[in-house]
């Protein structure tokens, strides 16, 4: 009976004791589950944003060459005009009258000088047989060479008639968009002095200039750029550049640059930049604003990750791993810019890390976690053409071959560029 009464108590001893296990053994939770992802592999170029204006190659006023009634105007305000165009006349009879005066003086100074010849001749022929003096030659020469210089004279006077009757017909110098008339017909006008009358203006639109300032810390890394072989340099290469207006969705206008300055504004801290763009459409007109977009840098490899899968520790940017255990590690990396949604990391991490991209308030470094892989997306950009989601080899993101599309800063292609990538945002001076 005592036996008995041992193995039964050995019994219930041994019954809690698994009950105990099972109990903790179900009290434990899964691994928490976590999404994963490669990221993607790119070749990067920064481009730099700055603000400016257009402005017109060819700025002309018109003027009035010659004082006068203005007689007639000949052009659609505001409309295109080409080089040659005529504008106004201003009334001719003026100026025809001294034309035909000055041709008269012209022919007088012949006659006189085609006399003076004569006699010239004439003193050195009777010289010659003794029945003058030398004197007498002397004169007749003297004769003939102010005879000469007043019909250089009179020759000059009908020169300028004509011109002066040529400047009575007012012209377009350059093709391009013509103002309003500031004077209208039957005013008198004034020319020939530096307060001559302006009537109109004139700007050319095809090719337009865009003007824009680049504050001194931009200089002096494109400078720095442009001597180790990074970058070259707009003075002596026509970079590409891009433009938006303020109605663009994009970036989709392509110029180069063609002027930079020699001096840093003392007073704005700024140094002016130029650039040219093709303007068939006349859309570009002088005085609007645009966004321009310039190689902020050169070509370098880097990955492309989730912006939300960066995280901030002590100062330092991390990304959470899954290893080959499922345990979570972490990595501090190297960012770079912001494509939409994705953001740069130029290095610290390897093309086959598996990054967590979803569920990062759950984990924590050494935590075993359920890894769920996704392929990652590229931004949603319409100027983006492709980009590779996984790499071959892990390797660090500085050493990887870029097998995806160059994209700019925010996920475009830049058209002709050869290559595009993150823009630094650089506030305009």
């Amino acid at each position: 009976m005592r036996s008995f009464s041992i193995l039964l108590l050995l019994f219930l001893l041994t019954a809690c004791d698994d009950a105990g296990r099972s109990e903790n053994s179900a009290s434990q939770p899964p691994p928490p589950q976590v999404t994963v992802a490669q990221p993607l592999m790119a070749e990067v170029m920064e481009w730099d944003e700055f603000t400016g204006r257009f402005e017109a190659i060819d700025d002309v006023e018109i003027r009035a060459r010659v004082s006068g009634y203005l007689q007639s105007v000949h052009f659609k305000e505001g409309a295109m005009v080409n080089k040659g165009d005529l504008l106004f006349v201003i009334d001719p009879r003026p100026y025809q009258a001294e034309l035909r005066q000055a041709e008269a003086d012209v022919a007088a100074a012949e006659a006189a000088q085609k006399f003076s010849e004569a006699e010239l001749e004439r003193a050195k022929n009777l010289r010659a047989k003794g029945n003058t003096a030398e004197r007498t030659v002397d004169l007749r020469s003297q004769e003939y060479d102010t005879a000469k210089a007043t019909l250089s004279a009179a020759r000059a006077r009908r020169d300028q008639a004509r011109l002066n009757l040529d400047y009575t017909r007012i012209t377009a110098p350059i093709a391009g968009r013509i103002s309003n008339k500031f004077v209208t017909e039957g005013n008198l006008v004034t020319g020939g002095t530096a307060e001559s009358t302006k009537l109109t203006r004139i700007v050319s639109l095809d090719p337009i200039h865009f003007v824009f300032d680049i504050d001194e810390q931009t200089y002096l890394k494109y400078t720095r750029l442009a001597g180790t072989g990074e970058r070259p340099s707009s003075r002596e290469h026509e970079n590409p550049v891009f433009v938006t207006l303020s109605d663009d969705v994009d970036f989709l206008r392509e110029g180069k640059m063609n002027f930079v300055d020699n001096n840093i504004d003392r007073g704005t801290g700024t140094m002016r930049g130029r650039a040219i763009f093709q303007n068939a459409d006349l859309l570009l007109t002088p005085g609007m604003f645009g966004r321009v977009r310039i190689m902020g840098s050169g070509l370098y490899q880097a990955m492309i990750v989730p912006d939300e899968a960066v995280g901030s520790d002590q100062g330092r940017r991390i990304v959470y791993v899954v290893n080959d255990q499922n345990e979570v590690t972490v990595k501090p990396v190297e960012i770079g810019r912001a494509i939409d949604d994705m953001r740069v990391i130029k290095s610290g991490i390897a093309s086959g890390d598996r990054i967590v991209i979803n569920g990062l308030q759950r984990v924590r470094p050494g935590l075993v976690v359920s890894p769920e892989n996704q392929m990652l997306s590229p931004p949603a950009h319409p100027m983006i053409k492709s980009m590779a989601s996984r790499g071959a080899e892990p390797t660090s993101a500085a050493e990887e071959t870029a097998t995806g599309a160059n994209i700019d800063a925010t996920g475009a292609e830049m058209p002709q560029a050869g290559s595009a990538g993150a823009m630094e945002e650089t506030s305009s001076p």
